[in-house]
């Protein structure tokens, strides 16, 4: 692959360490390019979702995609550049699916982090037609829930009905911390796919 003369001396840097990540599998590679771009990654995130928790899911997967598509990138730009891109494209996907889940269902059970897990209705002045239009929701909400696998099913639990932390989940189920993450994500993946399928009941 030709180096495009036109690149910075610190992208010409970058470049080889993709080169060496890709080709050789080199995991001090993969270490190094994570910690140049890590911080600024996140802070990107944490700026568009204004949530610690899902800018650490989303800088997590950033450097996730960029890596399974090193064979992917061309060097006629830098790979912060690129990898920038990817977690950009990354973050506005999950806010538009988290949009979606939040449009259909009642903004009172919006917990704002992971698309209205939280369930947590406040009845305020609310007349028995609307508590009961609530009340449908809710059982509409624990029945999806109810649809997960046993292991993403407690996280969902643990997570939004508890509102434990990531740190709280990771020391209650003796999963690593990164586990936790990565299991949370992959769980509210499939409860929007699950939420589309009862798209116009809530």
């Amino acid at each position: 692959m030709e180096l495009n003369s036109n690149l910075s001396p610190k992208a010409k840097i970058d470049f080889e360490l993709v080169c060496r990540a890709r080709d050789k599998k080199d995991e001090k590679a993969y270490a190094e390019l994570m910690g140049k771009y890590k911080d600024s990654i996140y802070f990107m995130m944490l700026k568009m979702v204004k949530n610690g928790d899902d800018a650490d899911d989303l800088t997590l997967e950033a450097f996730g995609k960029a890596f399974n598509r090193l064979h992917q990138y061309t060097p006629n730009y830098a790979f912060s550049t690129w990898l920038f891109r990817i977690a950009t494209n990354n973050c506005i996907d999950f806010i538009r699916k988290k949009k979606m889940v939040t449009m259909s269902i009642d903004k009172t059970i919006d917990d704002g982090e992971g698309g209205g897990m939280s369930f947590e209705i406040k009845s305020g002045n609310l007349n028995p037609e609307e508590r009961y239009v609530r009340k449908q929701k809710i059982r509409i909400m624990r029945e999806i829930v109810d649809q997960l696998k046993p292991r993403y099913r407690e996280l969902v639990v643990l997570r939004y009905f508890r509102e434990l932390s990531y740190d709280e989940i990771a020391a209650e189920t003796e999963l690593p911390l990164g586990t936790v993450k990565a299991q949370l994500f992959r769980a509210r993946e499939h409860l929007y796919k699950l939420m589309q399928n009862k798209k116009g009941k809530i």
